[in-house]
């Protein structure tokens, strides 16, 4: 604030007191919607939306002060000025308590930084319901000064499962076709693996808290079978899930913009993405600094975003 501002403030309430802090008759045209509208406006806007709606537009405020006749682009113009956004949605996470969540993250992290003699750590997980869609034309090609054209129209030929199987510290996966995402399953997926490894390894299993992973049959199975050592993820921490990182290059590779002509044609192109994976496979670099996000040019990885450049 300017000093003279403030020198003009102190002498009107030297002469006047508390009458002399009041806004003075200004020029212009006098404000139409006082603070009473303003107030009724974010009233209205941090309020629950009336039903059926699923949140407040300008238009909809408007409707509902009616009987003070603004318009719904001034309610923008306020509410802008207010820094108030009804209709913006950020999603969160109600976090149940969860007394081990730090111990558990830490063993999983610890698996990944340094694994332990005579073993060999494997993140193990699903990704269920990958749509196998074709499209009904052809796309065209991209050119200078055009962008690849995609049709919007195309075909269903149903959905494929797999399970997948990282070793952590190699960089290798397995991938599986999935028929059906239950206990019966994952438990088969768990015995090829163990007939895979040598005897003389320990599997230490990273897992998260799926269904099929902490069932009742599943659990007896690892009891049966004590070289095989889970560890789950705390509960909403899938992420710390290494395998997770392998989803996310076949989805950009293979899903995002694929083609195919039907769930064999998906899973057979899921295959040969993992064996030329393999190929060039190294373990993924792991930098959580337990650090939030940064804004601005120096962003830094978090434990949602481990570092996977290779």
């Amino acid at each position: 604030m300017d000093v003279s501002t403030v020198v003009r403030w102190r002498d009107r309430f030297a002469r006047e007191g508390l009458a002399g802090l009041e806004d003075r008759l200004r020029s212009g045209r006098p404000p139409v919607y006082g603070p009473e509208v303003r107030l009724r406006i974010v009233a209205t806007a941090t309020s629950a939306p009336p039903h059926p709606h699923g949140g407040w537009s300008h238009r909809l405020i408007a409707h509902h002060l009616a009987d003070t006749g603004i318009s719904s682009s001034q309610i923008g113009r306020i509410l802008a000025a207010l820094q108030v956004k009804p209709h913006r949605v950020r999603g969160w996470l109600t976090r149940p308590a969860d007394s081990n969540f730090f111990s558990r993250a830490a063993e999983v992290c610890a698996l990944y930084l340094s694994r332990p003699p005579d073993s060999v750590v494997v993140s193990v997980d699903e990704k269920t319901a990958m749509s196998a869609r074709s499209r009904k034309y052809p796309d065209r090609l991209p050119g200078p000064g055009r962008v690849r054209l995609r049709e919007f129209e195309y075909v269903r030929h149903g959905t494929v499962s797999v399970t997948a199987a990282l070793d952590v510290h190699s960089g290798q996966v397995v991938v599986e076709n999935l028929p059906r995402n239950d206990s019966a399953h994952f438990v088969k997926f768990l015995a090829r693996l163990e007939r895979c490894i040598p005897a003389g390894l320990t599997v230490h299993l990273v897992l998260d808290n799926g269904s099929s992973h902490v069932s009742r049959a599943t659990r007896a199975w690892l009891a049966k079978h004590p070289r095989i050592v889970a560890h789950y993820t705390p509960k909403h921490a899938s992420w710390l899930n290494q395998v997770e990182i392998f989803f996310s290059l076949l989805a950009r590779a293979v899903l995002r913009h694929g083609d195919f002509s039907s769930r064999a044609d998906l899973l057979e192109k899921v295959t040969d993405f993992t064996i030329v994976h393999n190929a060039t496979a190294r373990p993924f670099r792991w930098n959580y600094e337990g650090r939030p996000r940064q804004t601005g040019h120096e962003s830094t990885a978090t434990a949602k975003e481990p570092c996977h450049a290779r």
